[in-house]
């Protein structure tokens, strides 16, 4: 491990210092890091950042009548791969209003266009997302006692969208430009900026199975591969299209990822999708209960190509979990979380974490894209209005004060389709809430949000956050071989309605403790305890202040 340095001269992992100042090493300058840690538990390479972390908790039992809670803490010890590859985004739904977009905009950001408005010139930017336009506290300045804060992109070596390689697969033969059109949500004067680069993008043929989306989408479905089922030739073909991708563009790694049509939720049975075995075999079959996003999901697994679900629907049925677990491949899921469940999210956390007892949520949506034309359908709406009315059971169980065992506010879902909003969602919340001494507290929220314009940005943070957790690997420092994370990568939740979790762990909602989660495992990889917030250097008084006001 690299040493302690002083810091007037001498060498600090690998740095050189002279008078204060730190000259890199070449590894290092190349990577273009913006902060070295200096540590004995920190080491870094040409190739890795090796960290030993002190992970401290705090374990509960119960005895009689009281609590007994005892801290512990266990050695672990990260290892992260500091070289980026070169890397592909496969979107499925790459012509729909999501996946033009998020291309649109990667686009316009590499070429750093810049595109009139009604308002006036608008550069182009990646705001809304957490990765590229958010930042993380990295500590408090040595000498002025200020917040020192570091862009999140800063914190490991991460893949810049800029560099992403786009392709995917959708049911509607258009190309990128004319599917950009259809989809209404860019400027103008962008559109036509990106016009000629994206009429030449085309999506490769997907599956289409009429049960699993609504009957109003059958008219664009003229660009699928035939069959109407599942089969393993389906599989066969989307694994081959991968391969083919990375192949063809020189890629080190893919990740696909679902932005397609809401599906309706897949029955589980028995025999069926309850294992991986099970699941593989009703694909063989035929059988009519497995959807495409699980075809797509079980292609991506047996190709230990890391597949995220951006729909609500319950793609990883228990068969596609096990598989995963098998396969070592990472799978993330459900449901983008950009606008009204985003703030429903925020807004319950704050309202029970101050003790106010919420008793009702009533919640309306209309929009006017092919997402709402999709969610029309009762079936494909189920799924939607589950992945909304979850969110908030983890913050209400964790309060027995507020809610008796069993208790939970009344919630309710409701979207419409109204096409002349097209992609300008219409988002109403009442929140209905008991306070002090019977009284009652309403807020009302009307919240009106470009869908694709919020969406984009959480597809660009899960594609980068998960190829990050492919560099990634950690040991309990009493076991001898480094491993993944688990299969389920559940530090996507931040990004997700309806975050999956390993089998038998919790599921947290809470939008603060997600974040913090995310970013608290990226401080223990460069080996940086959470940050406390409890600052208490500036709230106890120091010793020598004391003395000089005293005299």
């Amino acid at each position: 491990m690299a040493p302690h340095a002083d810091v007037g001269a001498g060498t600090m992992n690998g740095f050189s210092i002279t008078n204060g100042t730190l000259t890199p090493p070449e590894f290092i300058h190349n990577q273009k890091e913006t902060f070295i840690v200096n540590s004995p538990d920190v080491q870094y390479s040409a190739d890795q950042i090796r960290s030993k972390y002190v992970y401290r908790t705090t374990t509960v039992t119960k005895s009689g009548d009281y609590y007994v809670a005892a801290p512990k803490e266990t050695t672990y010890d990260f290892k992260v791969d500091r070289k980026v590859g070169k890397t592909g985004l496969m979107l499925v739904g790459l012509g729909g209003n999501n996946g033009t977009t998020v291309t649109g905009g990667i686009l316009a950001n590499r070429r750093n266009l810049t595109f009139e408005t009604k308002e006036g010139p608008r550069p182009s930017n990646y705001y809304g997302s957490l990765v590229m336009s958010s930042t993380m506290k990295l500590g408090t300045d040595a000498i002025s006692n200020e917040e020192v804060n570091i862009p999140f992109h800063d914190v490991l070596p991460m893949v810049h969208p800029n560099d992403l390689v786009i392709g995917g697969w959708d049911i509607s033969s258009m190309n990128l430009a004319d599917a950009m059109d259809r989809a209404s949500v860019l400027e103008p004067d962008l559109k036509r900026q990106l016009r000629k680069e994206m009429a030449l993008m085309t999506p490769l043929k997907s599956i289409y199975y009429p049960d699993f989306i609504a009957a109003n989408q059958e008219d664009r479905a003229d660009h699928i591969l035939e069959g109407s089922k599942a089969c393993m030739a389906h599989v066969e073909q989307l694994r081959t299209d991968i391969r083919d991708f990375k192949r063809n563009n020189n890629l080190d790694k893919v990740i696909v990822l679902w932005s397609a049509n809401t599906e309706r939720f897949a029955e589980i049975i028995p025999g069926v999708n309850d294992t991986a075995d099970n699941l593989l075999k009703a694909i063989e079959q035929g059988h009519e209960e497995v959807s495409p996003s699980t075809v797509f999901a079980v292609a991506c697994i047996l190709e230990k190509t890391p597949f995220i679900n951006g729909s609500p629907q319950n793609t990883f049925v228990p068969g596609a979990v096990q598989l995963a677990e098998q396969h070592n491949a990472f799978i993330g899921g459900d449901d983008f979380k950009s606008g009204q469940t985003k703030m429903k999210s925020a807004l319950v956390e704050f309202l029970i974490n101050a003790g106010i007892k919420l008793t009702s949520i009533a919640s309306y949506n209309h929009l006017g894209n092919n997402d709402g034309k999709n969610l029309s359908s009762q079936k494909q709406f189920r799924s939607k209005e589950i992945s909304k009315s979850n969110v908030v059971d983890d913050m209400v169980a964790a309060n027995s004060v507020l809610y008796k065992k069993g208790e939970h506010p009344d919630h309710t879902v409701v979207i419409k389709y109204m096409p002349a909003v097209g992609d300008n969602k219409r988002a109403l919340d009442e929140y209905y809430a008991e306070i002090f001494m019977g009284g009652h507290q309403t807020i009302s929220l009307f919240n009106v949000c470009e869908d694709s314009l919020l969406a984009s940005p959480l597809i660009i943070d899960l594609v980068i956050l998960a190829e990050m957790f492919t560099r990634i690997q950690w040991k309990n420092n009493t076991e001898p071989e480094y491993k993944n994370f688990h299969s389920v990568l559940s530090v996507l939740s931040y990004m997700l309605k309806a975050p999956m979790t390993p089998p038998g762990t919790p599921v947290v909602n809470a939008l603060a403790k997600q974040r913090n989660a995310l970013t608290n495992i990226f401080r223990a990889c460069v080996g940086l305890q959470p940050e406390s917030d409890m600052t208490l250097e500036h709230k106890l008084f120091p010793e020598a202040k004391s003395k000089k006001l005293v005299q």
